[in-house]
C-alpha cells in the first residue's frame, strides 16, 4: 500500500523547494494538504500527477507564500501526486501506472496507485467542494488551454477563466477532472512546457481567482468569447514498431516539424509520417468508444501516412519516451456550442 500523508498546515521547507526533484525531502510520499479558509467550500488542486510537470508545484508555492501571514479567502486542498517520479524527473516510473489514469473508472483499478487515489477521493469529497483544478504541462509546443469533461455552464465558465481555448474530451477515462466532475465543476489546465515562468504565473493567477470567486454565474461564457474543440481520436504507436524523427532508421519516421502543427487545423493530405517498406508499421487510432479507427483519420499512400480529412492535432511532442508512455497526439474538431 502506498502511504498517504495528510497535513493541515504547510510543512517546513515546502516553500523553499526549488526543483520538483527535491520535493521528496519534504514530502516523501503522496500528500494531501488541507488548509481552512473564509469560504468553507474548498478548492481542490492536484499537482505532479505527472512527475516531470512541475508548474503546479511552483504555482501552489506562490499561493502559499502570498497567504502565509493572512487567511485564505477559501479553503484549499492540494494533492501532491507522484513524488516518486518527480524525484527522477519522469512522467511516471517504469512499471508504474499513470497517476492521471487511475482515478475512479480508470485503468488498473486493483493497483496500489488506484487504491491510493480512492482514499484521496474519499477524503476530498467528504466535505462540499467549490471547484477542482488539475494542473499539467505539455512536453510539446502547445498554447495554454483548459480541458473539461462536461459541456455545462459552470464547467465552461471555469475553463474560460483560464483560457479562451477549451478542449472537451470523453476519453481517456480515469483522469482527475472526470472523477471530480461528479462533485463540482472540474478542469484540467495545460500550462505549456515545464519550468517556464509564464505558465507558473498563469496557473497561480487562476488558482487565486478561484479562491476569491464567491459563486459561478447562471450562464456560461458567450460563444464568441471561447473556442471549443472536441477530441475525437487518440493516436498511438504500437510497441512493436520503432519510431523516430527525420532521418531515423526506424519503422515509422515522423516529420521533423510535426510538433509545430499543434492546435493548427490541417487539411486532408497533410503528411504525418513515413513507414519502412515491408514493415507493416502504422499508427493505432482509437475513438471515444475505444474502437480502432485508423482508416477514419489517415490514409497510407506509397508508405506515407497522411491525414484523411481536415483535423487539428494537440499534444504532439518530440519526446520519444512520452510518446511511448502516453500517445503521439490527440485529434480534435471544432465544436459548435449553443449559448448556455
Amino acid at each position: 500500500m502506498i502511504p498517504l500523508i495528510e497535513l493541515t498546515s504547510v510543512p517546513e521547507g515546502l516553500l523553499e523547494i526549488k526543483e520538483a526533484r527535491n520535493l521528496h525531502t519534504v514530502l516523501p510520499h503522496p500528500t494531501l494538504l488541507t488548509l481552512e479558509g473564509h469560504h468553507k467550500e474548498a478548492l481542490f488542486v492536484t499537482v505532479l500527477l505527472h512527475g516531470n510537470e512541475d508548474t503546479g508545484l511552483f504555482a501552489i508555492q506562490k499561493i502559499l507564500k502570498k497567504y502565509r501571514n493572512r487567511p485564505l479567502p477559501r479553503s484549499l486542498v492540494v494533492f501532491f501526486g507522484n513524488v516518486y517520479a518527480a524525484k527522477e524527473g519522469l512522467r511516471r516510473l517504469d512499471g508504474q501506472p499513470d497517476y492521471n489514469r487511475v482515478w475512479p473508472e480508470g485503468e488498473e483499478p486493483q493497483s496500489d496507485e488506484a487504491h491510493l487515489i480512492e482514499r484521496v477521493v474519499r477524503r476530498v469529497t467528504g466535505k462540499p467542494l467549490f471547484a477542482s483544478i488539475d494542473i499539467h504541462n505539455n512536453t510539446g509546443k502547445n498554447p495554454h488551454y483548459g480541458c473539461i469533461n462536461r459541456l455545462e455552464s459552470d464547467f465552461l465558465y471555469l475553463a474560460s477563466l483560464f483560457s479562451r481555448i477549451i478542449v472537451y474530451f470523453e476519453t481517456p477515462k480515469g483522469v482527475q477532472s472526470m472523477a471530480l466532475a461528479k462533485y463540482c465543476p472540474a478542469i484540467t489546465i495545460e500550462c505549456g512546457k515545464p519550468h517556464v515562468s509564464r505558465g507558473i504565473e498563469h496557473a497561480a493567477e487562476f488558482v487565486d481567482s478561484l479562491l476569491h470567486l464567491s459563486a459561478f454565474p447562471h450562464r456560461g461564457p458567450h460563444t464568441k468569447e471561447v473556442e471549443v474543440f472536441h477530441t475525437v481520436a487518440r493516436v498511438t504507436i504500437p510497441e512493436r514498431f520503432s519510431f523516430g524523427f527525420a532521418d531515423a532508421d526506424t519503422d515509422i519516421r515522423l516529420p521533423e516539424e510535426l510538433e509545430e502543427d499543434n492546435f493548427k487545423e490541417l487539411p486532408a493530405g497533410t503528411p504525418f509520417g513515413w513507414v519502412r517498406p515491408g514493415s507493416g508499421a502504422r499508427f493505432e487510432v482509437f475513438d471515444d468508444a475505444g474502437r480502432e479507427c485508423f482508416d477514419d483519420f489517415f490514409t497510407m499512400e506509397k508508405n506515407e501516412i497522411r491525414l484523411a480529412k481536415r483535423m487539428m492535432p494537440a499534444m504532439i511532442t518530440r519526446d520519444l519516451k512520452i510518446i511511448r508512455q502516453d500517445c503521439l497526439c490527440y485529434l480534435m474538431e471544432r465544436y459548435a456550442m449553443p449559448q448556455l
